[in-house]
């Protein structure tokens, strides 16, 4: 990473200590929707557990990669920067309906797909500038994550289109129990 580095650390820096903030974040969201959902007990929702425990899992392991890299170069992995800043008000309305309890789960569904859009987002910038600046070290390490990510969008995507069968069409629809089903 050191090539991207060089270009302008003090940018870098700020872009890792956003994205390690909003994995934070990630791994909160994931943290409180496996609760709700194992409270509730819903069956139909049940299903989805291994899924979420894995995607939460690897926002976890995105959190500590970015630490380790951040405190690498010089970065307060605890820090808040120019774009931490602003990626935690985009952010607070994806957490307050996940964190603050909004009661229908579908919701929180949407929500999470919101915060994987966001997710997708930023790892997919930080593989491009890895690329501009000929960081194939970088650009390999960011784009793991990225694939990772890209699984987490998808399934969500599939969870909120059966939600959404479920609730605007009617259909009995069971909830994905993975990407692939």
């Amino acid at each position: 990473m050191q090539k991207l580095i060089d270009t302008n650390r003090e940018k870098v820096l700020d872009l890792l200590t956003a994205r390690v903030n909003f994995e934070r974040v990630g791994v909160k969201l994931y943290d409180r929707v496996i609760s709700r959902i194992e409270a509730t007990g819903d069956s139909n929702f049940m299903r989805m557990m291994d899924e979420l425990r894995k995607h939460r899992s690897e926002e976890k392991e995105h959190e500590e990669w970015l630490e380790e890299q951040i405190r690498r170069f010089g970065g307060d992995a605890h820090g808040t920067t120019e774009m931490s800043k602003l990626e935690e008000i985009e952010s607070s309305g994806i957490e307050k309906i996940i964190l603050d309890g909004d009661p229908q789960l579908s919701h929180a569904m949407h929500a999470l797909l919101m915060a994987e859009l966001a997710d997708n987002a930023g790892w997919d910038l930080l593989v491009k500038l890895a690329g501009q600046a000929h960081d194939g070290e970088a650009k390999r390490a960011f784009r793991k994550r990225l694939y990772e990510e890209v699984d987490h969008l998808a399934f969500m995507r599939k969870v909120m289109g059966r939600c959404e069968r479920r609730e605007v069409l009617g259909q009995m629809v069971s909830m994905p129990r993975s990407v692939l089903l």
